[in-house]
């Protein structure tokens, strides 16, 4: 019995370690991304998203080896709504509205 728990308790590890990783991702993309676009695409301003996805990246750590927590879980929203919302769209050197062949 102490072998199953031992692996789901690395199991749990593993995970938590790689949802940092996403929320660490999107804290540096935050920094990354073009101040002016934040706001023209009408989404919160720079600052602001880089004060959430910091806040999401230190919830994950404080949650290390527990990711199913409620700090986890909101720690991991933030970091995917800005992943999945903002980012496409203030994305240094890549254009707004146009696929690799140009406009949509």
């Amino acid at each position: 019995m102490d072998s199953l728990f031992e692996l789901q308790m690395g199991a749990m590890l593993i995970l938590s370690v790689i949802l940092l990783g996403v929320e660490v991702c999107a804290f540096v993309e935050a920094l990354r991304g073009r101040a002016d676009l934040f706001q023209a695409h009408g989404k919160l301003t720079k600052p602001a998203w880089v004060a959430i996805t910091g806040v999401a990246a230190l919830l994950g750590f404080i949650s290390l080896g527990r990711p199913v927590s409620l700090l986890g879980i909101i720690g991991v929203v933030a970091a995917g709504v800005f992943l999945a919302d903002v980012r496409p769209l203030v994305r240094p050197g890549k254009g707004n509205s146009s696929g690799p062949y140009g406009p949509w």
